[in-house]
């Protein structure tokens, strides 16, 4: 391939960019027996920061990523990674995570360094790409990098929490925690849930009945928080729960096991009505009684509604001392088109 570089001080600069990166792949190379995936982020942000340090693709254009990617696939016939829109990715990975600044919060709660690429080579290229072509910019792009990381996250579990918008939602439901929980629980429990709850019923018809709606939210919204990875563990659904003789059965019950709390779901397919916080109370105050063990904090309440008047809302759990939590939910797909 003829090269496309024709002035002899570019040529300089481009020799001297190729170089580097040929020794710098070399050095890799001789490590990719442990930490592969660590080690080609590395790699590549060594050569995005190198781009963009000498700036030699906004001298010439689209045409060096091409010119770079044979002189590389030729040096390194047999390394994937380095063709034309590859390498335009990995610029755009350093443009995108460069500017971002690691805050004490992050380190505590993921526990690494901080610098960010060695947050972004704790992910797979190919989520990283997924999360580039949204172009959401660096802090919301960084947002699903940590959420990859802290959750263990699968490429299409990734892709479904950037399609219900976790980043807009999350840590938006009404409660009272920082008044009921100790702070770093009432941090980790406020981050931790979302306002609205994306669901998807895709087994209900125009037909449908209340019942078969509620089995629906039950099922999702269990399967939705254990894929969600944040520490549900599922105990079970309709849990009798007996005072005195008289019966009461909450909708789901989890255990938290970063909180170690006992969560009291319960769902309601209409608007939010502040009995319900009543209701609520009492199976937290039955679970307590019932279930938690000296080792256990006290049960958090987590309330689904279709719809809410947020101000009734935070009125209602404002001077409560049981931790609620008051979120909606939006159906999505509920029947034909």
């Amino acid at each position: 391939m003829e090269s496309i570089i024709h002035n002899s001080a570019y040529d300089s600069q481009y020799q001297k960019l190729l170089t580097s990166v040929i020794e710098q792949a070399k050095a890799t190379r001789f490590r990719t027996s442990v930490g592969v995936n660590q080690q080609l982020i590395r790699l590549y942000w060594f050569i995005g920061e190198e781009i963009t340090r000498l700036k030699i693709d906004t001298k010439w254009g689209s045409k060096f990523f091409t010119q770079l990617s044979h002189d590389l696939m030729s040096a390194f016939p047999d390394m994937k990674g380095f063709s034309t829109r590859n390498l335009q990715y990995i610029k755009q990975m350093y443009d995108t995570f460069s500017s971002i600044t690691i805050t004490p919060q992050v380190v505590a709660q993921i526990g690494h360094t901080n610098s960010v690429v060695d947050y972004v080579s704790l992910v797979p290229w190919g989520h990283i790409r997924f999360i580039l072509d949204k172009k959401f910019g660096p802090d919301k792009s960084f947002f699903y990098i940590l959420k990859t990381i802290e959750h263990g996250w699968s490429r299409n579990m990734l892709l479904n929490m950037m399609a219900a918008e976790l980043y807009e939602s999350e840590g938006k439901a009404i409660n009272n925690f920082p008044t009921t929980l100790p702070k770093d629980d009432s941090d980790y429990a406020t981050e931790m849930l979302r306002n609205p709850y994306h669901l998807d019923f895709l087994n209900l018809n125009n037909d449908f009945k209340e019942k078969e709606l509620q089995k629906g939210l039950e099922d999702n919204i269990s399967r939705f928080l254990i894929e969600l990875g944040a520490g549900f563990a599922y105990v079970g659904r309709q849990i009798r729960l007996e005072i005195n003789g008289d019966e009461f059965f909450c909708d789901l019950l989890f255990y938290h096991l970063r909180l170690r709390r006992y969560i009291v779901v319960e769902l309601k397919t209409g608007k939010f009505e502040p009995e319900y916080v009543s209701k609520l109370n009492l199976y937290c105050t039955a679970v307590d009684h019932l279930f938690k063990t000296d080792l256990d904090g006290d049960t958090i309440g987590l309330l689904f509604c279709k719809e809410k008047n947020d101000l009734v809302a935070q009125w209602t759990v404002e001077k409560n001392e049981q931790p609620i939590a008051i979120t909606r939910y939006e159906l999505k797909k509920l029947l034909p088109k």
